[in-house]
C-alpha cells in the first residue's frame, strides 16, 4: 500500500465499510484537502529503534488501530522466526493515559495471540520505566509501551523494548521494520479473541505483583535512608504527574521512603487524555509548572517536581529570591550526580571502578564533577539505549560499576533494574538531595550555585527548527547536507578547532588532519570551538525537528549566558541561510 500514490492509498481506505467512527470522520475531512491527504497517506509512519510516534487519525502516516496492528504483526513474525521458545517468553505491554492507549495495547495483544505469542498486559496504565522493569522481571522477549511521552494530546506512539528492558538495537529494529513494511493488507491482520486468549493463558493480566516488585527496587535508590526519615517528615515539596502515569508510583515511593509532607497538584492528578491544564505536558516548559507554582506558594514549598505523562522524564523548579525558577535537565543531572558521588564517598561505598554514562550532548559540568571524585565519565550517542548498552557491557565485563546515567533532555537513571529513563527513581532521589541541602540550610538553587563556584560556570542551551508535513524529512536532510557541504569555519567570530561527523565517523582538526570516531554511526555533527565551546546538530529521532545543542563555560553566570546568546544567534543565522 505504501508504494501506491497517496490518492490511491486514500481510495483504498475510503472503500472500507467498518472503520471506527473517529477514523471515518477524519477520512471524510481529508477528502477535499489534498495537503492533509498527502501528509496522511504519502509515506508510512517512520519506524525505528524508538518505535513510531505520530498524530492519531486515518492514514498510513497516522497512529490508529491498523498501523498498531501492522507494527505488532512485524514483531510477531520476527519472534516466530526465532522459534517457539522465543514466543513462549512473550511480550510485556503497558500504556499511558492518552486517547486510545489502552485500545492500542489490547490490539497488540490480540495480534500477538493470533500468532501464538503470549502477552503480559498491565491491568491499567503504568509508566514506561515500569514496562522496562516488567520485561526484565518476567524474562519476556520484548516489551511494547503505548505512549507519545511528552508530546501534545493529538499524538500517540508505540515503543518497542528488547529482552534487556532497553529500546531495541538497530539490527533487530531494522529486521522488524522490514517485516512491518511487508504487511500490505493492514485491514485484515489476524487478531485473536481476548476472552479466548485469557482462557488459554496466551494473554495474562499483570498489575500489583509487578508494582510491588518495582517499588521494592525503587526503594533501593535512597542513598541515606536515615537522612530521609529525619528530614522527610517536615520537608515541603509539590509534585505533579501532568495527568499521567506517575501519580500512583511516585506517591507510593515518596510515602514509603518517609516523605510525609508532599502535596500533589490535584487538577493534574486526573488521568486526562486532553491534558486540559496544559498545552504541552512537558516538564521542561514553565507552563507545565504554573499550577505547581501556585500550590508551592500556598504550601511554602522549596521544591516542585513534575513528570511527563509516561513518567520517564522529570522537571523541577526551585525557589530563589522569593520566586520559582525551572532547573534545566543538565542542572538536575548535575545535582543528582554530585549527591550520588558525595554520599557514597562519605559512606565509604563509592566503588573504585565507578562510572557515569551520559549522552555526548549533555553538560560537561558532569565531566568536571566525575574528575573531582576520580570516577570515569563515559560519553555515548544520544538515545538512552546507548546508556543501556554500557550498563550491559559493565555487567558482562566487570570493567566498571554503573552509578548514574543521564541525557540533557530531562532523562535520568540511578539504578539499572530499569534500562530507560526513570522519573520515579529520579523523583525519589531528587527529594533526598533537597533534604540533604535543607539540613544544611540550603535550597537546591543554593546547591547549583555552589557547584558552579566549585567547578566553573557551565551553561547549555537546546533549540530546534521544526519541519512539519510530508516534506519535512527532506528539508531536515537538506539542512544537514548544507552544514556538511558549506562547512562553516567559525561561529560568533570564534574558529572551529575540531569537527566530528558521526555519519562518516571521522573527526577533522583545524590543520586538516583526520582521526576516527569510535561511537556508533549517526547523522550528527559536533563542533569544538577554540574557546572551549561545543555545538552539536542532529535530527530528532521522534519529532520533525533538527536540534541544536550549545555548551559553554564562562567566568561567571552572566558571562556564560552571554556566550550562549552569541553562539545561538550565529548558529541560527547560518541555519536560516542554509535552509
Amino acid at each position: 500500500m505504501a508504494d501506491m500514490g497517496y490518492d490511491d492509498t486514500y481510495a483504498v481506505w475510503a472503500k472500507q465499510t467498518n472503520l471506527p467512527e473517529e477514523l471515518a470522520k477524519d477520512l471524510a475531512a481529508q477528502k477535499d484537502d489534498a495537503e492533509a491527504r498527502e501528509d496522511a497517506f504519502a509515506v508510512p509512519m517512520s519506524f525505528g529503534t524508538a518505535g513510531m510516534r505520530g498524530v492519531y487519525g486515518a492514514g498510513i502516516n497516522r497512529m490508529n488501530i491498523y498501523t498498531v496492528a501492522q507494527a505488532t504483526a512485524g514483531l510477531a513474525r520476527y519472534m516466530n522466526e526465532l522459534g517457539a521458545a522465543t514466543c513462549a517468553r512473550g511480550v510485556a505491554i503497558s500504556f499511558d493515559s492518552r486517547h486510545n492507549s489502552e485500545l492500542f495495547a489490547h490490539v497488540s495483544a490480540h495480534v500477538l495471540g493470533a500468532a501464538g505469542i503470549k502477552s503480559y498486559v498491565f491491568d491499567a496504565l503504568r509508566p514506561t520505566p515500569e514496562l522496562s522493569f516488567a520485561v526484565r522481571e518476567l524474562h519476556a522477549f520484548a516489551g511494547i509501551m503505548i505512549t507519545a511521552s511528552h508530546n501534545p494530546k493529538q499524538y500517540n506512539g508505540y515503543k518497542l523494548y528488547g529482552e534487556d528492558g532497553g529500546q531495541l538495537p538497530p539490527e533487530a529494529s531494522d529486521k522488524i521494520t522490514e517485516y512491518v513494511r511487508a504487511v500490505t493488507d493492514i485491514f485484515n491482520i489476524a487478531q485473536a479473541d481476548e476472552t479466548e486468549l485469557r482462557a488459554s493463558g496466551l494473554m495474562q493480566l499483570i498489575g500489583e505483583d509487578i508494582d510491588a516488585a518495582y517499588l521494592d527496587a525503587v526503594a533501593t535508590v535512597t542513598v541515606n535512608p536515615e537522612l530521609v526519615r529525619r528530614v522527610g517528615k517536615t520537608m515541603k515539596l509539590v509534585y505533579s504527574p501532568l495527568h499521567g502515569t506517575g501519580k500512583v508510583p511516585v506517591m507510593r515511593a515518596l510515602q514509603h521512603a518517609g516523605f510525609a509532607n508532599f502535596a500533589m497538584v490535584r487538577q493534574q492528578a486526573i488521568y486526562d487524555p486532553e491534558f486540559s491544564t496544559v498545552t504541552h505536558p512537558n516538564p521542561e516548559f514553565k507552563e507545565a509548572f504554573d499550577l505547581a507554582i501556585k500550590l508551592g506558594r500556598e504550601q511554602d514549598a522549596d521544591l516542585l517536581i513534575a513528570t511527563d505523562p509516561d513518567a520517564d522524564r522529570l522537571g523541577a523548579a526551585v525557589r530563589k529570591d522569593g520566586e520559582y525558577h525551572l532547573l534545566t535537565g543538565n542542572q538536575i543531572a548535575s545535582l543528582l550526580l554530585h549527591y550520588i558521588l558525595e554520599a557514597n564517598k562519605q559512606a565509604g561505598t563509592l566503588p573504585a571502578n565507578a562510572a557515569v554514562v551520559k549522552s555526548f550532548v549533555s553538560t560537561e559540568l558532569a565531566d568536571a564533577i566525575c574528575k573531582d571524585y576520580g570516577v570515569a565519565m563515559i560519553n555515548v550517542e544520544t538515545g538512552f539505549k546507548f546508556i543501556g548498552d554500557q550498563i550491559a557491557h559493565y555487567e558482562t565485563t566487570g570493567d566498571h560499576t554503573f552509578m548514574f546515567g543521564f541525557e540533557e533532555s530531562y532523562g535520568y537513571l540511578i539504578k539499572p533494574f530499569v534500562r530507560d529513563k526513570d522519573a520515579v527513581q529520579s523523583t525519589l532521589l531528587l527529594a533526598e538531595v533537597a533534604a540533604y541541602y535543607q539540613e544544611r540550610g540550603m535550597t537546591l538553587a543554593d546547591a547549583i550555585d555552589a557547584l558552579y563556584q566549585r567547578y566553573g560556570y557551565y551553561a547549555e542551551q537546546t533549540t530546534s527548527l521544526e519541519f512539519a508535513g510530508v516534506t519535512g524529512p527532506k528539508k531536515m536532510a537538506a539542512l544537514m547536507v548544507a552544514f556538511r557541504e558549506e562547512a562553516p569555519t567559525e561561529f560568533a567570530g570564534v574558529k572551529i578547532a575540531r569537527v566530528e561527523d558521526y555519519l562518516t565517523q571521522q573527526a577533522q582538526l583545524e590543520d586538516g588532519t583526520t582521526t576516527a570516531i569510535t561511537l556508533p554511526k549517526a547523522n550528527v555533527l559536533k563542533y569544538y570551538m577554540e574557546d572551549g565551546t561545543w555545538i552539536a546538530i542532529r535530527p530528532s529521532g521522534t519529532e520533525p525537528k533538527v536540534k541544536f545543542y550549545i555548551g559553554v563555560q564562562g567566568k561567571s553566570d552572566a558571562d556564560a549566558q552571554a556566550k550562549l546568546h552569541q553562539y545561538a544567534t550565529a548558529l541560527n543565522t547560518f541555519a536560516e541561510s542554509a535552509e
